[in-house]
């Protein structure tokens, strides 16, 4: 399922919503189990796994912990029924941990209210944002190239060309649909990837001036999607203009969130 901001508010209140009915359950009840498996679905897709909500509710353990005594003077009906006695506080543990529970939803509640979705996600290693651009990346550094046989004449063959790739990776994405005021200009990206705070852009060198032009035209596009999107691609398509690659990319290395792929025809 893909979420917004309204259905994940309104799923959050569903799955409080059903606390109260748990109370009247036991620990690891069909009840209880299906709310939890649920719960954990929701934080992982929704917070990610290395959010602290999604870890502060998998840590639950809902029975009590550690050594504990049941019976003596102060529990006669424990020292009749050890295991009911047990059975008895890991009860307590659980309803606690309920509690426990519906605080943590509750905090996730007021962290979507501060924040818009996609600044909620917290992955473990690459979540879905590092993911996508990955891919990418990849698609424009190795597959690019040879989805064009002839030398482009302009910038829309190549632009073309990557929304293949694009829709071949079953990557959603928009093209030349946002566009940023900045500077009393209007910029518009090649594409955009919602879901990975991403805008790429298409470049084309195929003459020995485009080389500084394109150098002046990133860093202007810079200033302004950095406005809106927290990653940018920039994919120079050169036709044997761009001598020295490094030196090239180099322009833009202290620029957090930018990519810089010079694809060689």
């Amino acid at each position: 399922m893909k979420w917004t901001k309204d259905s994940a508010s309104k799923e959050l209140g569903r799955l409080i919503s059903e606390i109260p009915v748990l109370h009247k359950a036991r620990a690891f009840s069909a009840e209880h189990v299906r709310w939890h498996q649920k719960v954990v679905g929701f934080l992982e897709e929704v917070f990610g796994q290395d959010s602290r909500f999604f870890e502060s509710f998998t840590n639950l353990t809902w029975r009590r912990e550690g050594r504990f005594l049941v019976g003596g003077p102060a529990d006669p009906t424990g020292s009749l029924n050890p295991q009911a006695a047990i059975e008895r506080e890991h009860q307590k543990a659980y309803l606690q941990q309920l509690d426990t529970a519906c605080g943590i939803l509750l905090a996730t509640q007021d962290e979507l209210k501060r924040k818009e979705l996609k600044e909620v996600y917290r992955g473990k290693d690459t979540g879905p944002e590092a993911s996508s651009i990955l891919k990418i990346i990849n698609l424009a550094e190795y597959k690019l190239r040879k989805t064009i046989r002839n030398i482009p004449n302009s910038e829309k063959e190549i632009q073309d060309a990557f929304e293949n790739l694009l829709i071949g990776a079953d990557i959603s994405y928009s093209r030349e649909t946002d566009s940023i005021e900045y500077s009393s200009k209007t910029y518009t990206p090649d594409f955009t990837v919602e879901k990975a705070d991403l805008a790429i852009e298409i470049k084309l060198s195929n003459k020995k001036e485009r080389e500084k032009e394109i150098i002046a035209e990133i860093n202007d596009d810079i200033l302004a999607y950095k406005t809106k999107y927290g990653n940018m691609i920039f994919a120079v398509y050169d036709t044997g203009f761009i001598r020295d690659v490094e030196r090239f990319s180099k322009n833009f290395e202290d620029q957090e969130g930018v990519v810089i792929k010079v694809v060689k025809h």
